[in-house]
């Protein structure tokens, strides 16, 4: 099984090969992250390398939270080509790995604001997380502009994602585990069972996993991703709602 960094170097390898083949029209063209172009998806992802390389890099944004931080940050660098946007992300991501494998072997607790607050062996699954979903739910369609395969979704990628995503479902929706509990099963690549809330499930929803990355992140419907539900309206309802970061 990989670790979590190392999908972000295979992810981050795969964006690289992508990106040199690009136009400059492709480098323009609205990803599926609204307001953003494919080129300001790849500086998004940049910016969170330089977070741990140089912040100097960025704007200063401290106690912005973090939507309204990463949209100012992707704002300050639009100036760009997608050339530059791509060669500014390599020259970040050998440095920022290196210091993610630090970060990761620290024995303490790392706060991140909104996001909630996580083990230090965990961050590296957010940046696997994030890789995972900007490239494939954003830049490939149906969502974004690029067409061809994307990276592989299989249970390597997934399970670094997949324990982001659990980790932060709590934190980041903290009004709806107060008031609903959800059995959440994840099927194929990458399978797992997911308690949300606390006490019996009111309802379970099963997918894919590639589909729950998308459906918990907002990306697509229950409908247009297959996801089966069953249980009470109201849980149902809660569930429709959740979004990890």
């Amino acid at each position: 099984m990989c670790t979590a960094i190392e999908t972000v170097r295979a992810d981050g390898a795969a964006l690289l090969d992508i990106g040199a083949g690009l136009t400059e029209e492709q480098w323009r063209a609205p990803s599926g992250c609204q307001g953003w172009r494919v080129q300001d998806v790849v500086t998004h992802m940049a910016n969170l390398f330089w977070i741990l390389v140089d912040p100097a890099k960025l704007p200063p944004l401290e106690g912005v939270p973090t939507e309204q931080a990463q949209e100012a940050a992707v704002q300050a660098r639009r100036g760009m080509s997608g050339a530059e946007a791509l060669a500014d992300y390599k020259e970040a991501a050998a440095p920022a790995l290196e210091h993610l494998a630090q970060i990761e072997a620290l024995g303490i607790e790392v706060p991140l604001g909104d996001l909630g607050t996580y083990p230090a062996a965990l961050l590296p699954t957010a940046y696997s997380f994030d890789h995972y979903t900007h490239i494939r739910a954003d830049l490939f369609g149906p969502r974004g502009p690029l067409r061809g395969t994307p990276p592989p979704s299989d249970s390597a990628r997934l399970a670094p994602v997949l324990d982001w995503i659990e980790a932060a479902l709590p934190q980041q929706n903290q009004a709806a585990a107060e008031t609903c509990s959800l059995q959440l099963e994840v099927t194929g690549a990458g399978a797992r069972s997911i308690s949300f809330g606390s006490g019996q499930p009111a309802a379970a929803i099963r997918s894919s996993a590639p589909s729950f990355v998308r459906w918990v992140t907002q990306r697509g419907s229950w409908t247009e991703l297959g996801v089966q539900a069953t249980g009470d309206a109201v849980a149902l309802a809660t569930a429709r709602t959740l979004k990890v970061f």
